[in-house]
């Protein structure tokens, strides 16, 4: 079996971003909630967020290099892309379909408090 790297991983974030935008956009959400969303899973502040795509960092790094992994991520799951998020077993490739579903959530008009898998705060 070959250990090919998925083209996604050497794919820049930077080109990937605009389609998260303009799927968001497109069903009538906005491309600062696309950014909270980036931001609450990576831990990115927005400033870093802009440098990453400055940068063109490629999908791997950008997730490597993320500040903050959010731990509620795991409470992330469903299927994108015909693939159960939770059962992807390459940890790379599980960041990357936890993203693509929190998009796809947003452009089903899913509460933002929702698709942040937000607890009510005590």
């Amino acid at each position: 079996m070959s250990q090919t790297k998925h083209r996604i991983y050497t794919t820049s974030f930077a080109s990937v971003y605009p389609h998260y935008v303009a799927k968001a956009e497109k069903k009538g959400r906005t491309k600062a909630e696309v950014d909270e969303i980036i931001r609450w899973l990576t831990g990115y502040t927005q400033a870093g967020l802009g440098k990453q795509l400055e940068a063109k960092t490629d999908c791997e790094t950008f997730l490597a290099q993320a500040p903050a992994l959010n731990p509620a991520r795991d409470l992330i799951t469903g299927v994108v892309c015909g693939v159960r998020v939770e059962e992807v077993e390459e940890p790379t490739m599980r960041e990357i379909r936890y993203l693509d579903k929190l998009i796809d959530e947003l452009a089903r008009g899913k509460a933002m408090e929702k698709i942040l898998r937000s607890s009510p705060q005590s």
